[in-house]
């Protein structure tokens, strides 16, 4: 490695190689300080430590991109882009095929990682239009294998359900060509059983919520979660996660790859058989030889399920609820129990979605795969589920411990590998590193003669009765002796008391610690066998990819041989990828989990111990750092200490081998401290390569204050110079300008002399053409003369006496056809309120102007009033009466210009209540308003409705809507208002009329000027006469028992509602008006 400064940061190195000294508290505290710094990267040697923040960090920005983008490796702070530029940049330079194996536990970040890793690929590669398509189309396969190979687990929310390995293939341009994935162990029995606080295959929750209604509809699924048993009838809410949105992008990401429409298509039927065949329950029953038989309880859900993969239903009932056994010849028909039938229903389920699984692993390499015969390298990333302790540990744990412990095996020893080939290879005596060899557990489980897998392969397939107890009783005398297995019969045998390990389970003591394993479903799981019956149902299905899925299943290929077990399937895959991973040049990515619950930035000391002890991290330090912590190439190193010599600063003129030796002999570093290979120095121990940048950060101090001091007398020696010629820049400016002045003046004295002298030559010309045009003006003026004078003395010999009165009419006609065409052209607005008219332009067209003026506008309001609407002219005509009526007689009068007279107050039509009186009016109705009556007796006021018609007018009572006095037209004979903007009004009768014997109405109306003008038209329509109208401050009304004279007094002491009546005696009543 290198030394830079981040990664010799004293408070918390970034390679824990320099780690001084080397602990599990120093390297347990150097790792906490840097996550507590958000620096979740650390190195040993080429190993990067990754550990999850839970939080998206800005450290993955395009900018970064570049700034690790054929960089050297220790050159920049730890990252992963690192480890993936150093092996990309090997894969394309020196032609060698990389593997990134990325481990860790659950929940450690190994997903996340491997995103990384392949984003930074497809970032630094080439561009181009069909590179950048293999590119994306190896980036969308993520979502895709997610969306049905993650689930949420305990520890994680995205945790991977399955191992992938991808083969990422190149061409010798370091483009991507194409890739092919290998899936390893599906954890298929989630798709049955999950525990409480987990969740089933992503692929079922975001199908339910970002499917659309049509599309659920063709699935025949509902959209509630809580409806299906596979997802333990809960709801699917999982905080920050959007399955809608997952669903959508995972379509999206299908169209990338190459899926088409009807692939998706029966893909996503295939998934809602899984689900719905969670709800197919079934019944226990007798048949009539008394053994106990199954049913299906409700046909609804096998019904649409028989309709979704065209199946005929009772084919698929018979083969859940009954199984084909061959005796000897003969082919027998047996029924089979509840549990039986609910095994079978299980195991249907799981082989259905593992081989599915299967098919959408081989569809999506169909799309990336490499055309044969292209050279090729290859970039192998390797994402496998992590080392799992669980308080319930089952087969899935078994397999998948072992893998990582085929990991671990393979990281040991290559990297104990690559340590010893570099010591050979710079000439340097290899000390061996002790450290724990787990062959000896690799060995336990995959003996082929004698180990568990193969155990449990012999178990399974003896005859006989076979159960999980003969399984461990064998187990137990097998490997009574072994020290890294046990169980409670060993533990009996050795005099060991252990509650902890209960009589069905046995222990392996893993690298990563002890693990307990129940041996529960191992021989069924082990077997993973589907009823031939099912299989054969499935292939009669019309559904062309669910067909596709079991060959095992068309009749004319019946095999009896039986498949191979889950355990020697996986044992054969992990030998493959062990093989394939030995071919190619490791890189290492170590990720671990600062906690359990998932928290943002939170570090626990004791999990993360217990991580760094089962990576086994110190032991690689300690690999990394056997006999010598140190390496680096002997040109960068001088490039980097130089300048602590004498001798090597500031140019060596040797190689660079000669001046690491003199520099080092010149620091006096002691020999045991050093090594030299054949491209290296190598140094013992961290403590020296700290003097070494110690030492440099001083000497860089000074230089700097050297270059800072030949700096500022470097710039003052410039500026100096660059003032002197500034100067003589200035001078020379200066002096050509003064030259530039006096030429100036020169020429403009000279233009002067000039112009004076042209101007003294065209001014005697133009004397001499004055003259000349003088003489000819004059010439020209005497012959004018005299042409006049022949043409005059012939027109008074012809001049006739009438001429003149001619002459006078013509200008006459001239002067009147000029106004009258001013005139049409500045005629005034069409508006009848506008009187402007231009005036006459001679004072003898005034009359004619003046007429012109009556007549425009008597032709203005002939045009207004045609096109008036009869209401609007019956209105003009209102208000035309009310002016002749009330115009300067009554104060009233101005502000009831600019109110409309509406005539129907009351809303007779609208109003239930006044249907009586609305029927007296009928069609003849001029008025109806809300008025006071005034009592002449005692001057109170009495709320009366008034109603004008064209032959009467009526006065009703408010409450009961009935007349209380009806007169007819003819019995009115005058009525009599004040002056002042009061609304009283006093009607004069005759007193032989019936209606005048009570004697005159005296009233208050709040619309007086209106119902004055209304009355007094309706008088002249029915009687041809008017209303005789008094405007006056003092009257005389007639009443039953004699005339009362009411004066009218303005006062402030009347009311805002009205006039106030007051009676003073029995002849005199006083009104108050504001």
């Amino acid at each position: 490695m290198e030394a830079t400064n981040s990664l010799l940061d004293t408070a918390a190195v970034g390679d824990l190689v320099l780690l001084d000294p080397l602990t599990e508290e120093s390297l347990l505290r150097t790792l906490q300080e840097r996550f507590q710094r958000s620096d979740i990267y650390t190195y040993i040697g080429n190993v990067v430590i990754s550990v999850n923040p839970y939080r998206s960090l800005p450290i993955y920005t395009p900018e970064t991109v570049q700034e690790y983008h054929n960089c050297n490796f220790f050159a920049v702070k730890p990252h992963i882009y690192a480890i993936a530029d150093d092996a990309y940049r090997s894969l394309r330079d020196r032609d060698r095929d990389q593997c990134i194996l990325i481990t860790g536990e659950s929940g450690a970040g190994k997903t996340e990682a491997s995103k990384l890793v392949m984003s930074y690929v497809a970032a630094v590669s080439s561009k181009g239009e069909e590179v950048d398509k293999v590119k994306e189309q190896l980036l969308q396969s993520n979502p895709v294998l997610e969306a049905f190979g993650n689930a949420k687990t305990i520890r994680n929310d995205n945790s991977s359900r399955f191992g992938k390995y991808m083969d990422v293939e190149f061409d010798f341009k370091g483009e991507p060509l194409g890739g092919v994935i290998s899936n390893y162990l599906l954890e298929k029995s989630r798709i049955v059983r999950h525990v409480k606080g987990e969740r089933n295959f992503h692929i079922f929750y975001q199908l339910l919520a970002g499917g659309s209604a049509q599309l659920l509809q063709q699935l025949k699924l509902r959209q509630d979660c809580r409806h299906y048993g596979y997802l333990n009838r809960e709801r699917s809410n999982l905080p920050g996660v959007d399955d809608a949105a997952n669903f959508r992008a995972m379509q999206d990401a299908m169209r990338v790859i190459g899926f088409s429409p009807e692939e998706v298509t029966a893909l996503l039927e295939v998934t809602a058989v899984v689900l719905k065949l969670g709800n197919v329950e079934l019944s226990s029953g007798y048949q009539a030889s008394g053994m106990e038989a199954c049913s299906i309880a409700e046909s609804q859900e096998l019904r649409e399920i028989c309709e979704l993969i065209g199946l005929d239903t009772s084919t698929l009932e018979q083969a859940l609820c009954s199984r084909t056994v061959k005796a000897r010849d003969e082919m027998v028909l047996t029924t089979l129990t509840v549990p039986q039938g609910y095994y079978g229903r299980d195991a249907l389920a799981k082989n259905i979605y593992s081989r599915l699984f299967d098919w959408l692993v081989n569809r999506i390499n169909t799309s990336i795969q490499v055309k044969p015969g292209k050279q090729r390298k290859v970039m192998g990333v390797l994402d496998i589920y992590g080392f799992e302790i669980f308080q319930d540990n089952g087969f899935e744990q078994f397999i998948i411990n072992y893998c990582n412990e085929k990991l671990q095996q393979i990281f040991i020893l290559m990297t104990l590998k690559e340590e010893q080939e570099e010591y050979i290879r710079e000439g340097i005596r290899w000390t061996p590193v002790e450290f724990f060899d787990n062959s000896i557990i690799c060995n336990l489980i995959e003996n082929s003669k004698g180990g568990i897998l193969a155990m449990l392969d012999e178990e399974c397939l003896r005859p006989g009765v076979v159960n999980e107890d003969t399984f461990l009783t064998k187990l137990n005398q097998l490997f009574a002796t072994h020290k890294h297995y046990e169980s409670r019969e060993t533990q009996n045998a050795r005099h060991v008391m252990d509650a902890s390990l209960p009589p069905q389970c046995f222990r392996i003591h893993h690298y990563a610690g002890k693990v307990t394993y129940n041996v529960t479903g191992f021989i069924e799981k082990n077997n993973d066998l589907l009823f031939r019956d099912l299989s054969q149902a499935m292939w009669a299905a019309r559904h062309t990819l669910l067909r596709s899925l079991f060959p095992e299943g068309d009749p004319q290929k019946v095999s009896l041989k039986l498949p191979p077990t889950a355990g020697f399937q996986f044992k054969s895959s992990v030998a493959t990828l062990m093989k394939n991973l030995y071919s190619k040049n490791p890189n290492y990515i170590r990720c671990i989990k600062p906690n359990e619950t998932k928290t943002a930035m939170l570090f626990t000391p004791e999990l993360v111990l217990a991580q760094i002890r089962y990576l086994g991290l110190l032991e690689n330090v300690r690999v990394r750092r056997a006999g010598y912590a140190f390496r680096q190439l002997y040109g960068p190193f001088l490039e980097r200490y130089k300048m602590l010599g004498t001798r090597t600063w500031p140019r060596w003129a040797g190689g660079n081998r000669d001046g690491v030796e003199v520099l080092l002999e010149e620091l006096a570093i002691p020999a045991e401290e050093l090594a030299f290979g054949h491209t290296k120095i190598f140094i013992r121990s961290p403590c020296t390569l700290f003097d070494l940048e110690k030492r440099r950060q001083e000497r860089v101090v000074q230089l700097a204050t050297l270059i800072q001091k030949m700096f500022r007398g470097w710039r003052c020696w410039t500026q100096y110079q660059l003032m002197r010629k500034s100067q003589i820049v200035i001078s020379a400016w200066f002096r050509g300008h003064a030259q530039k002045n006096r030429y100036k003046q020169m020429k403009r004295s000279a233009l002067i002399i000039q112009a004076y002298a042209r101007g003294w030559k065209s001014r005697r010309l133009l004397r001499e053409l004055k003259r000349q045009c003088r003489r000819h003006a004059a010439a020209s003026t005497i012959a004018a003369y005299w042409r006049g004078y022949q043409v005059r003395r012939a027109y008074r010999r012809f001049f006739r006496s009438g001429a003149s009165a001619r002459l006078a009419n013509f200008i006459y006609r001239r002067l009147v056809q000029r106004f009258l065409v001013g005139l049409e052209r500045n005629l005034p607005p069409l508006s009848v309120m506008d009187q402007t008219w231009p005036p006459a332009p001679y004072k003898f067209l005034d009359d004619a102007n003046q007429e012109l003026r009556s007549i425009f506008c008597r032709w203005k309001c002939k045009k207004y009033r045609e096109q008036l609407t009869p209401q609007r002219r019956a209105l003009l005509q209102a208000k035309l009466c009310a002016s002749e009526l009330f115009k300067d007689k009554k104060a009233l009068y101005p502000k009831s210009l600019a109110q409309p007279f509406c005539g129907e107050y009351l809303g007779l039509a609208q109003n239930p209540k006044y249907q009586k009186l609305h029927a007296v009016a009928k069609d003849n109705l001029v008025m109806a308003d809300a008025v006071r009556k005034v009592n002449k007796a005692s001057g109170k006021t009495v709320p009366r409705l008034l109603l004008l018609t064209t032959e009467r007018l009526v006065l009703a009572e408010p409450r009961a809507a009935q007349p209380k006095a009806t007169l007819s037209l003819g019995d009115i004979h005058g009525a009599s208002v004040t002056r002042f903007s009061d609304g009283l009004l006093a009607l004069h009768l005759r007193e032989s009329t019936t209606g005048g014997a009570k004697g005159d109405l005296l009233l208050v109306s709040d619309h007086l000027i209106e119902l004055v003008t209304r009355l007094h038209q309706a008088l002249l329509g029915a009687t041809a006469r008017g209303l005789a109208l008094h405007i006056t401050d003092r009257f005389s009304t007639r009443g039953p028992k004699g005339d009362v004279d009411v004066t009218v007094v303005e006062s402030e002491r009347a009311g805002s509602e009205g006039p106030v009546c007051k009676k003073r005696g029995n002849r005199r009543m006083e009104v108050l008006v504001h």
